[in-house]
């Protein structure tokens, strides 16, 4: 396993980490079973760095990694997040008092009394976020988290936040389709010294060995909201993608290593977090360490995927309702 550091100041962690999101059904159906068994795959292949959020199964993916780290111990770096509301309506809350009782959460579910990272999962724009970075300041200084970040945000609100309590880690969607961070966050982020945590790498499963099958979705998976995943931009975005499956068989690269590689070829500042319930999907990352790519592979893969190929958004209307936009 390769290492990377988190934030300018924190520790070291495994190049890739693991998404944990999967863990509670988000794309169909899993169980505790198979989820320890991508753990364990984890820990075999030395990614040491887990991220989870509140939401994600409201608590489920936090309470399926406390049962496996109670034997595990000091095995993992933790990322998990808050600021999302569900009930009585989807909405955001960056308020001391919500983070504070957010975390206690967190930690009761992940039986641990410290992360190394806590992030703002969406910003709460009836918040300052100057008062945010304050509040993950006095956390910091209590001993409760190792270090802060942010989700989805325009650098502007990097450049802020950062201005009162450094931040650790900024987490976007970055991949092979989704190119929108170029435009000032990654360069924000390493000209500030803050790790870039690319989610969704492979494309919610677009760059995996087979495409995604629509109908096979059950009725709760995430992507089923989300027009890329919708017809006709679906059979569109497989199509290109398809040339660039084709390539990376002729130079014997699994697919989804290929595009994390791509990402770890960005710079050496960003530390993916694809995401999976499968340890043979996990077992398959771990070829891109191997993976080199040369002026000739970048400009070949350039022109199979040019930025702003993919058909369709990233996002429905009511998923936008959080991230920031910018240009």
């Amino acid at each position: 396993m390769k290492y990377r550091k988190l934030g300018a100041n924190g520790p070291k962690i495994s190049a890739i980490g693991l998404g944990c999101m999967s863990f509670a059904g988000f794309f169909g159906p899993t169980d505790d079973k198979t989820s320890y068994e991508c753990l364990d795959a984890a820990v075999d292949r030395g990614i040491d760095f887990l991220d989870t959020a509140d939401v994600y199964g409201m608590g489920k993916s936090e309470t399926v990694l406390g049962t496996f780290i109670k034997d595990h111990p000091n095995r993992f770096k933790i990322a998990t997040k808050c600021g999302i509301v569900v009930k009585p309506q989807r909405g955001y809350d960056n308020s001391e008092a919500y983070i504070r009782n957010a975390l206690a959460g967190s930690f009761k579910r992940l039986g641990v009394d410290y992360v190394d990272l806590y992030y703002i999962h969406r910003r709460d724009q009836s918040c300052p976020i100057e008062e945010v970075a304050l509040t993950m300041g006095r956390l910091i200084d209590e001993g409760k988290i190792g270090g802060w970040g942010l989700s989805e945000v325009s650098p502007t609100t990097i450049r802020r936040a950062h201005a009162v309590t450094p931040v650790m880690a900024v987490q976007s969607e970055y991949s092979l389709w989704t190119r929108m961070p170029e435009l000032g966050v990654l360069q924000t982020c390493e000209e500030l010294g803050i790790t870039f945590v690319p989610f969704s790498p492979v494309a919610r499963g677009m760059f995996a060995e087979n495409f995604p099958v629509l109908n096979d979705f059950s009725e709760t998976d995430f992507r089923l909201n989300i027009p890329r995943f919708q017809e006709p931009n679906y059979s569109d975005n497989c199509r290109v993608i398809d040339g660039f499956k084709f390539y990376c068989a002729d130079m014997g690269w699994a697919v989804s290593a290929a595009a994390l590689a791509w990402i770890l070829d960005q710079n050496d500042t960003m530390v993916p977090i694809p995401a999976t319930r499968y340890a043979k999907h996990l077992n398959e990352w771990m070829q891109a360490f191997e993976i080199t790519f040369n002026n000739e592979t970048r400009a070949d893969i350039n022109r199979l995927l040019p930025i702003g190929f993919a058909y369709g958004d990233r996002y429905n209307e009511a998923l936008w309702n959080g991230p920031e936009k910018y240009s």
